[in-house]
């Protein structure tokens, strides 16, 4: 009960990446070159990635630096668009694989492996929006990390 119930239409490879442009197009933002390149990196990526890993990824593949701080740049625009969350406690980022939809992030983060597995969750988002708006606090993008062991690890 609580967990999403719509189908999400999970996406990845080509089909993510042309999803992830046209959702960004239309939030009236461009889609650069090289947004698709920092996009399609962290998209490859099946666990959070930090900005320095992509630039790093990105350097070595173009064979010329790419600035850590550019890739911050395009990934806070992805946040901003849904196309990408942000995983705080470990200033790394997860591409959202269903960049249509909306909704607030939950994720189960190791502490061994530092797997976050992203879980949506009705009920839990509605509450937690509940409690800010009881404190007259308007939550923009709720994010709640649960810390500990996955199944593999524990």
């Amino acid at each position: 009960m609580g967990q999403h119930a719509h189908s999400h239409n999970e996406l990845a490879g080509a089909d993510l990446v042309a999803e992830a442009a046209r959702a960004l197009v239309a939030s009236g933002e461009q889609w650069t070159s090289m947004r698709e390149a920092v996009f399609a990196e962290l998209a490859r990526h099946e666990r959070p990635v930090s900005a320095y890993d992509i630039a790093d990824n990105l350097s070595a593949a173009r064979g010329k630096r790419v600035a850590p701080n550019s890739v911050y740049r395009i990934l806070d625009v992805f946040v901003a668009g849904n196309l990408a969350m942000r995983v705080e406690s470990a200033n790394a980022y997860l591409a959202n694989t269903h960049p249509g939809c909306a909704h607030d992030c939950i994720f189960l983060v190791c502490d061994e492996c530092g797997e976050a597995a992203h879980v949506d969750d009705e009920e839990v988002s509605r509450a937690v929006r509940a409690i800010a708006a009881q404190r007259n606090f308007k939550a923009e993008r709720p994010v709640l990390e649960i810390r500990g062991l996955c199944k593999a690890c524990a």
